[in-house]
């Protein structure tokens, strides 16, 4: 049974339309590139050729996953959940236990995230850790540097 993937409506359109991008604007140019350095003739010492074939594995690569994402998503209305415990598309404020200092993230869903903004994927161990829990919870998360200790200040949502 493949897992579903939890996101919203803008991050369902924002992973479609990269797609869409290096399906029809990506591939035509390294395909050119391709038939170019194909035409130069002998293609066993043609570096050319092969740079853009490799070029061409990679993002053949990179659009099958985007297309496993879309087809794997599940979009959810944020409005629909609970808005007093860590749910997906919530804001949540913790306290770091171990070094004293408050972080904020944002739980989102695959084509939203923002590791440098605070925005996590809702199946991230940090995020999984979080959701369920309440304003004054304390909770202590695996992750793979080691166990994180915070106490849950805060939950909102935008908009």
């Amino acid at each position: 049974m493949t897992e579903r993937i939890p996101m919203t409506r803008t991050g369902y359109d924002k992973l479609c339309a990269e797609l869409d991008r290096l399906q029809n604007e990506e591939m035509p140019k390294i395909e050119k590139r391709i038939a170019a350095a194909r035409s130069e003739g002998d293609l066993s010492e043609n570096a050319e050729y092969h740079g853009a074939r490799e070029s061409q594995g990679m993002l053949q690569a990179k659009i099958n996953l985007l297309k496993d994402k879309i087809a794997r998503g599940n979009i959810i209305d944020p409005s629909t959940l609970p808005k007093d415990e860590v749910a997906f598309g919530s804001r949540v404020v913790v306290k770091d236990l171990k070094f004293g200092d408050e972080e904020e993230f944002v739980l989102v869903g695959a084509g939203e995230e923002d590791y440098d903004n605070g925005r996590i994927l809702v199946t991230s161990p940090l995020a999984q850790g979080l959701l369920g829990k309440k304003v004054g919870q304390k909770v202590e998360i695996e992750v793979p540097a080691g166990k994180m200790k915070f106490e849950i200040l805060n939950v909102g949502f935008d908009g």
